[in-house]
């Protein structure tokens, strides 16, 4: 790879480019320190053709969200024959769309959440859902929480249903589970750590997930260890059944009667300075830039 020209594809079109450009930011800056020839990529639709003036031959995805995480750069990728980090075209499809990957996660016998489908124009009232309040209302296609609310009284349901609606033509409403927070980072297909959450705010929302001080960060999540231990083994299971490869991070919610409840998988979890997979590898021994090292290597499977 120290022989290969590493273009790190940051910035993007979705609504976490600025969490986006600071992922791609620390990316570089351990590429360099490491001795690689690397050079940053701010991603916009002329994408193709700044690949080919900067000669690039392996790509380090560092984008969130839409056009990014979504399998679309995935795909141009491999029409260019470039290799690139993480996860292929539909892994990445799967794991950015909720509504599928949900189903994907129920056939694999992974427990989730109790939910409902919303297309744009849909306007479910209380007596329409399966389950009481309090609910979740989210986008089906966006990440960093953009666009989800906690609904807990029936006047709040319209303007959280128009909030995800403003970013999605499609959204859940899902039954609300109370419990802890707890977030397996995988690296390798392995589990290697489960970091538990707590934030200031009602929930991990985006403003606790990028703003320093917002919630308490918990290393490693203070389980038992044979809980612990089976709470990775579901990070793996999850990994696998979207058929992602390299890195992820899986979110779970666990229930005070130790329920285990998938939320998501993020195929390109954030590697800013309050990102948790990076946390998670430290205290597994993995430093950033080893970290960093070790998912540029795995592109090698898509030469």
């Amino acid at each position: 790879m120290k022989t290969k020209k590493i273009g790190v594809l940051l910035g993007g079109l979705s609504a976490e480019r600025e969490v986006s450009l600071k992922s791609g930011a620390a990316v570089l800056k351990a590429l360099l320190a490491r001795g690689y020839d690397a050079v940053a990529v701010d991603v916009g639709r002329d994408l193709a053709a700044r690949l080919s003036a900067e000669k690039v031959e392996v790509a380090f995805v560092c984008l969130h969200g839409r056009y990014g995480e979504d399998g679309s750069v995935q795909g141009l990728l491999e029409l260019m024959g470039i290799p690139y980090t993480g996860s292929g075209v539909l892994a990445s499809a799967l794991a950015m769309d909720k509504v599928f990957s949900k189903k994907v996660f129920a056939a694999s016998g992974l427990t989730i959440t109790p939910y409902v489908v919303c297309k744009k124009g849909d306007t479910p009232g209380l007596s329409e859902l399966p389950f009481p309040l309090p609910v979740v209302v989210k986008p089906s296609r966006e990440g960093s929480s953009v666009g989800v609310s906690i609904v807990k009284s029936a006047e709040d349901l319209p303007k959280a249903l128009a909030d995800a609606f403003a970013h999605d033509s499609e959204i859940l409403v899902e039954k609300y589970v109370k419990g802890r927070e707890i977030q397996v980072g995988i690296l390798d297909e392995k589990g290697i750590g489960a970091i538990e959450i707590v934030p200031k705010n009602e929930f991990y929302d985006f403003e606790a997930k990028y703003t320093d001080g917002m919630a308490t960060h918990i290393m490693p999540a203070p389980l038992p260890a044979d809980q612990y231990d089976e709470l990775l083994k579901l990070g793996e299971r999850a990994h696998g059944a979207l058929g992602c490869s390299g890195y992820s991070r899986v979110d779970f919610i666990v229930t005070e009667d130790k329920n285990a409840y998938l939320l998501e998988v993020n195929t390109l979890p954030g590697m800013t300075a309050l990102s948790l997979l990076p946390e998670i590898a430290q205290h597994a021994k993995v430093c950033f830039e080893e970290l960093v090292e070790r998912i540029l290597v795995s592109a090698k499977n898509k030469i």
